[in-house]
C-alpha cells in the first residue's frame, strides 16, 4: 500500500485537528508508520528541488536518553535567556513544554529535521509540516521544537553529524496521552488585512 493510500483521513480533518502534542505515550511506533511519515515529508516543495534536508530518527533507547539530557539542557538554556531559572519560575504556558523537556528521552521516536546546506533552512519548513500532517493521519502526535546553540556541538558529536549539516527542528513523535481535536485560534478578522494593515476584508 502506498503512503498516499495509508494517509486516509481528509486533508481538512488533518489540518483542523492538528495540535502540538507534548504528552506522549512510550508505546513504540511501527516502522511502516515512520516510513510513511518520512515519505510524506520528502514530498514537500523546496527551492530549485535541491531537497537540502536529512531526517535523523532517534529510536535506540540509549541514544534517546543521551539526546534527552542534551535537549533538557537546551530547553533550560532558552528559558535562562528569558530570565527563568527554576521550575517554580516557569509560567503556566510553559509547563507542558517543561514536562516534555524532562521526558523527551522516553518518547518512542525523535525526528531531527536537519539541513545539509546553510541556504536550506527555509526549505525544511514545508517538509516539517508534511511530516506532522502525515503523523496526524496515522494517529501519531508531535510538536516542533528547536535546540539552543550551547548544545549544538554536543549533539553533533553524539549523533555524528557531518560538517555542513545542522539541526533545524526536533520533533518528538508518539501516540498522544490526550487526544486530537479542535484547536483554539484567533478569528480571521483579527489576523487578516487586505491591501493595507488594519483593512479587514468583508469575506472574513
Amino acid at each position: 500500500m502506498s503512503t498516499a493510500d495509508r494517509l486516509d483521513i481528509t486533508l481538512g480533518d488533518a489540518i483542523f485537528s492538528l495540535r502540538a502534542i507534548r504528552r506522549i505515550k512510550p508505546d513504540p511506533i511501527p516502522e511502516v508508520d515512520l516510513h510513511s511519515i518520512l515519505d510524506a515529508a520528502r514530498q514537500a516543495p523546496n527551492g530549485a528541488n535541491r531537497q537540502p534536508w536529512h531526517f535523523l530518527v532517534l529510536q535506540d533507547a540509549d541514544v534517546r536518553k543521551k539526546f534527552g539530557e542534551l535537549y533538557r539542557m537546551a530547553w533550560w538554556a532558552k528559558r535562562n535567556d528569558e530570565g527563568f531559572f527554576k521550575p517554580e519560575d516557569i509560567p503556566d504556558h510553559y509547563k507542558l513544554a517543561m514536562a516534555l523537556a524532562d521526558n523527551i528521552g522516553e518518547v518512542p521516536a525523535i525526528v531531527l529535521v536537519c539541513t545539509t546546506s546553510s541556504e536550506g533552512r527555509e526549505s525544511v519548513i514545508p517538509a516539517t509540516q508534511n511530516l506532522l500532517l502525515a503523523a496526524r493521519a496515522l494517529g501519531i502526535g508531535g510538536t516542533i521544537t528547536s535546540l539552543h546553540a550551547n548544545v549544538e556541538d554536543d549533539v553533533q558529536k553524539l549523533l555524528k553529524l557531518p560538517d555542513g549539516a545542522g539541526v533545524v527542528y526536533c520533533i518528538p513523535l508518539g501516540y498522544p496521552q490526550g487526544r486530537f481535536g479542535s484547536v483554539t485560534r484567533n478569528p480571521l478578522k483579527e489576523i487578516v488585512s487586505v491591501d493595507k494593515w488594519g483593512s479587514s476584508p468583508g469575506w472574513v
